[in-house]
């Protein structure tokens, strides 16, 4: 797109400003002549301002954050509200707002035509990755602690988005809702896929929405993984489920296959020697259970699985409590890894 056209873009939705930010920076209010918001990303807040008229200080639409020095214009505020990563996708936004044509984009000397990534694909996956930010302070934190999960180091792979697009179907309208994105890699890192948990608006649990998750990409074999690989590993189903088990033995690399068939069938690192099988208790389970126990003995791998009382390990925790939950998966730990990996819980 000409330089001049971005403009123009950019012009005509700051003649819609309050509009624009009341769809974009849902998080904010208006404060005179101003959009106050936390910053672009819409987060609570008050550090950033939007201009919603033209004055001697500037036209409308320009906006400036106190706390970052970050400034620009509308297109950026979509940009970024949305975590958009393409430009061509920000203007096709834009001109969605406003109700104009898309261009023709063979008659853009210079443009190519957008190749987006095929829905539901790894890159589609690699994509939305990248549009997040870390939970720190966010509501997947607040999600996570609301369900007794507390132990969120090394969680690189659990990000936040706070407007992912959901669609129940090709018929419904789009939506967004915040969202726990789980971050799917292989063996050498690298991202495959996306699992996605739309969140309510305050953290408080999930969205009030028919379907709460949703993956993406190539997941056979590969896991949202949480510390380093090393000699042991705690493997399982659910994200939830899988840090619930961690929540006691912190010292453990662990890593959530999102489904009893993902689980089945993955990966097992070079160094692994002994395999913890986070198992949800229910019939899937025990085929993902006797399944990984029969791949990784003929590796050389010793295998044990560890049982939940009720469904799964987020729900023992929620149930019984951490200490509870200790005592019961410390028995059916390896001796040796007790003090290894449950010494800093103790």
């Amino acid at each position: 797109m000409a330089r001049r056209d971005a403009s123009d873009l950019a012009s005509r939705l700051g003649r819609q400003a309050e509009a624009v930010c009341k769809r974009y920076l849902g998080a904010g209010r208006r404060q005179g002549n101003y959009w106050q918001v936390g910053d672009v990303r819409n987060a609570p807040g008050r550090s950033m301002f939007v201009r919603l008229k033209d004055s001697a200080k500037g036209p409308a639409g320009k906006w400036c954050d106190a706390a970052t020095g970050e400034h620009g214009d509308l297109l950026d505020v979509i940009r970024e509200s949305l975590g958009l990563i393409d430009f061509a996708d920000v203007t096709e936004e834009a001109r969605q707002f406003l109700s104009l044509p898309l261009p023709d984009p063979a008659s853009q000397p210079g443009q190519h035509a957008r190749t987006p990534a095929p829905s539901g694909s790894a890159e589609a996956a690699r994509r939305l990755a990248a549009m997040c930010q870390p939970i720190g302070g966010t509501l997947v934190e607040a999600y996570l602690r609301g369900r007794g999960i507390t132990a969120l180091h090394g969680c690189g792979d659990l990000r936040f988005h706070p407007r992912c697009y959901y669609r129940p179907d090709e018929h419904s309208p789009t939506e967004m809702w915040p969202a726990m994105i789980g971050v799917v890699t292989d063996l050498s890192d690298r991202i495959t896929g996306a699992h996605r948990t739309w969140l309510a608006p305050d953290g408080s649990g999930k969205a009030p929405i028919g379907i709460q998750r949703k993956a993406m990409g190539d997941l056979l074999g590969h896991a949202v993984r949480f510390g380093l690989s090393g000699e042991v590993l705690a493997a399982g189903e659910g994200i939830e489920s899988v840090l619930s088990a961690r929540e006691v033995m912190p010292g453990m690399s662990a890593a959530a296959a999102l489904s009893a068939a993902h689980l089945a069938a993955i990966q097992f690192h070079v160094a692994l020697r002994r395999l913890y099988i986070v198992r949800d208790n229910d019939r899937a389970g025990d085929g993902a259970r006797n399944t990984l126990i029969e791949r990784a003995n003929a590796v050389g791998i010793e295998a044990i699985a560890l049982s939940p009382v009720l469904g799964d390990f987020n729900e023992d925790l929620r149930t019984f409590g951490r200490d509870a939950l200790m005592a019961q998966i410390r028995v059916q730990l390896a001796p040796q890894d007790v003090a290894r990996f449950m010494l800093l819980a103790a």
